[in-house]
This record gives structure tokens, C-alpha cells and sequence, in this order.
């Protein structure tokens, strides 16, 4: 299990992830569309990312922006595209 740091660390890349795809977790999650058990599995699998500096600079390059996808690496990109989508 990933310590405190690690998950609260990969919480804030799913919540930014989401925020440049143009998805509100908060709201989705409010709407029932994304249950809680669900959004605390991405963050589980964004732990196993090898790589979250390079989400880092990725998001970093695209603050205050909307971006089309997600990267390619990203293990929640599929999830967070469908909830933009509505599905």
C-alpha cells in the first residue's frame, strides 16, 4: 500500500488530470456518475505510474488550458476521456 504522501501526491495528478481534460471529479462524483470507490481506484492506479514527473511537466505545460487526450502513458486516460465524453 502506498504511503500517505504518495497517495495524496497522485490524488493531486488524477485531480489536475481531470481538470485539463475538462472534467469536474467533485461534480461527476456528486452527480453519481463517478463513485468514490471508483475515483480511489485511479488514484490507486495512478501509483503505479513510473514516471508522475513527467505528468507533472505534462499538466504543467497545459495549466489553465483544456487538452483533447490525455497522454498516452497515462493509466487513467481511458476513464477520465470517457467521463468528459459522459459515458
Amino acid at each position: 500500500m502506498p504511503d500517505r504522501l504518495t497517495l495524496k501526491r497522485h490524488a493531486g495528478l488524477v485531480d489536475r488530470m481531470a481538470t485539463t481534460l475538462g472534467v469536474d471529479l467533485e461534480e461527476t462524483t456528486m452527480r453519481g456518475r463517478l463513485p468514490v470507490e471508483e475515483l480511489s481506484d485511479m488514484v490507486l492506479s495512478c501509483t503505479g505510474c513510473t514516471d508522475p514527473t513527467a505528468c507533472e511537466h505534462w499538466l504543467d505545460d497545459h495549466e489553465g488550458g483544456v487538452a483533447e487526450h490525455a497522454p498516452g502513458y497515462c493509466r487513467n486516460r481511458d476513464r477520465l476521456e470517457g467521463l468528459r465524453a459522459g459515458t
